[in-house]
């Protein structure tokens, strides 16, 4: 049993709970990269962790009715057949590349991981205009059903193959198209990555892609861990937690890309969180000022 794993399990499981995101973002280059597990296992462990994780977290965000259950179902609707589309995907990929599979499996998964990364910063630092646009609720017309369906179908697919971005991926389309407040914009991704997560997990353990002792290890930091993230993520802002995590994914990007043979340097990589920590840090002080300037 790695205490290592069960401290990763721990962290990612809180900043699921807190945020909706950074299950296979995370956990997916973490094995890879740290643990030195093989890119299919780690995506399909990573997917098995994360269903039971996130239904103990979608199971507690319902009780405090943070959750838009319409709008997780019809997403759902696309992105449970999707899943399994793209676990079917990774096998006849696997099959058709045979040795050079690996490159190419790290080369995706980096590219989802580095899109969520920008995403999840997008939404942090960038959106907080939307805020006079938020609701708690809304009534789902035609068009919003076919569009959370749409929604899904996408996400549901780069999940299969790549197991990460799901979080980062139904945030942006929470905030951008259907304007929730940020906790609905939490229940509702973490309840819908549930129902997603297990039809993901269930095609990866036919196809023989989980490990289950590194599943269990994983288990018993992260269910701790989204329990607690959960009860806090109504009581804590999740603004500074989104960015902090966006930084983390990009970095966590590069480094998968540099795993799959892209010739980036070493420098670049520890030069990219230190910009982006001050961007943010920029960012953020112009904001803070602004009302003092109002003010004087």
């Amino acid at each position: 049993m790695d205490p290592l794993l069960i401290l990763f399990g721990l962290g990612v499981g809180l900043l699921v709970g807190m945020t909706g995101i950074g299950g296979g973002s995370l956990m997916t280059p973490l094995l890879i990269i740290v643990i030195g597990v093989q890119p299919v296992t780690a995506i399909g462990s990573d997917l098995a962790y994360g269903a039971v994780t996130k239904t103990v977290g979608g199971i507690k965000h319902f009780r405090q009715r943070t959750v838009a259950i319409r709008l997780s179902t019809w997403m759902a609707v696309g992105s449970v057949p999707a899943a399994v589309l793209g676990v079917y995907v990774l096998e006849a990929l696997e099959r058709a590349y045979g040795g050079d599979f690996e490159s190419l499996l790290l080369t995706m998964v980096a590219a989802a991981v580095l899109f969520s990364g920008v995403a999840t910063l997008v939404r942090a630092v960038f959106l907080t205009k939307l805020i006079e646009r938020e609701r708690r609720g809304f009534r789902l017309t035609k068009k919003d059903r076919i569009v959370a369906a749409s929604v899904g179908v996408f996400v549901g697919f780069v999940l299969g193959i790549t197991s990460a971005g799901s979080g980062a991926l139904i945030a942006v389309a929470l905030i951008y198209i259907f304007r929730l407040v940020p906790t609905r914009v939490v229940g509702t991704d973490v309840f819908h990555a549930a129902l997603l997560l297990w039809a993901a997990a269930i095609a990866h353990i036919v196809a023989g892609n989980v490990d289950y002792a590194l599943v269990g290890t994983i288990l018993l930091g992260s269910l701790p861990g989204v329990w607690f993230g959960s009860h806090m993520s109504v009581r804590l802002p999740t603004g500074a937690l989104r960015t902090a995590l966006g930084v983390v994914l990009i970095g966590a990007g590069l480094g998968l890309l540099t795993k799959a043979g892209a010739a980036i340097p070493a420098p670049l990589i520890a030069a990219v969180p230190i910009v982006l920590i001050l961007l943010i840090a920029t960012t953020e002080l112009a904001r803070r000022g602004a009302p003092e300037r109002r003010r004087a």
